[in-house]
C-alpha cells in the first residue's frame, strides 16, 4: 500500500511541508465493530465498581427469633435481618468488584488503527509541525484554535507533551492533549478533530508497527 501524503501545518495555520502517513495505519477500512469493542472495554475498566449493599449477615440487628414458630397467627420468621423487614439485608445486592476484563492485544491495536483511519477518511485528521507554547498562556492558544475552527480536538504529541502547551490547553473546553502512549480509541472518537504532531506520528508508527 502506498503512503498517504498530507500537508503539515503550524499552530498559525500555515503550511509546513508534506508528511507521509503509512497506509497500514491510516488507510485501512475502519472496523466499527472492533472500535465498539475497544470503547466498551475502555469504559468498563474506568468503572469504579465501589457499589455495595449489605446482606443479611452484614446489617445490624438481633439474631434472635422474633417470636415463636407456631401459635401466633403470623407467618413464620427466623430473623429480623431478613429482606422483608425494614432495615433488613438485601438479597443478591451489588458488591464491590472490578468491571474490567481482558481484551486481546490484536483487537486493541486494530481498534486504534481503525479510529485513526476513520479520522483521515472523514477529513478530520490534522498534522501539526509542533505543539509548543512559549508562554503557556491560554489566550494565545485560544486564538490559534479559533483560526482552525476546532470545536473539540484531541492533540497527540510525542513521548512527552510540552509543559507550556499543556498548561495553556487546560482552560480550553473541548481541547485535550495527550502523549503518544495516551492515544486511545474512546478519546479519538469523542473529539471532532484529531491533531497529531510530527513527533506523535513517529511514535505512533513505533507503537503500532
Amino acid at each position: 500500500m502506498d503512503a498517504i501524503k498530507l500537508t503539515a501545518l503550524t499552530l498559525d495555520n500555515t503550511p509546513a511541508g508534506e508528511v507521509e502517513l503509512p497506509a497500514e495505519i491510516f488507510g485501512i477500512q475502519p472496523r466499527a465493530d472492533i472500535m465498539a469493542r475497544v470503547v466498551h472495554w475502555q469504559l468498563a475498566k474506568r468503572r469504579a465498581g465501589t457499589h455495595k449493599a449489605k446482606g443479611m449477615g452484614e446489617v445490624q440487628g438481633t439474631t434472635k427469633k422474633p417470636y415463636k414458630q407456631k401459635g401466633t397467627g403470623n407467618a413464620r420468621q427466623g430473623s429480623l435481618r431478613s429482606p422483608q423487614f425494614r432495615k433488613g439485608g438485601v438479597v443478591h445486592g451489588p458488591v464491590v468488584r472490578d468491571h474490567g476484563y481482558a481484551l486481546p492485544k490484536k483487537v486493541r491495536r486494530l481498534g486504534l488503527i481503525s479510529a485513526l483511519s476513520q479520522k483521515l477518511s472523514d477529513g478530520k485528521l490534522v498534522v501539526l509541525e509542533t505543539a509548543h507554547s512559549t508562554d503557556g498562556k491560554t489566550a494565545g492558544l485560544k486564538k490559534q484554535v479559533g483560526a482552525f475552527g476546532w470545536k473539540t480536538a484531541l492533540v497527540i504529541d510525542g513521548a512527552v507533551v510540552d509543559a507550556n502547551f499543556l498548561r495553556a490547553s487546560r482552560n480550553l473546553p473541548g481541547i485535550q492533549v495527550v502523549p503518544t502512549i495516551g492515544a486511545n480509541v474512546y478519546d479519538i472518537l469523542r473529539h471532532d478533530v484529531l491533531a497529531v504532531t510530527r513527533d506523535g506520528l513517529a511514535k505512533l508508527q513505533e507503537r503500532l508497527s
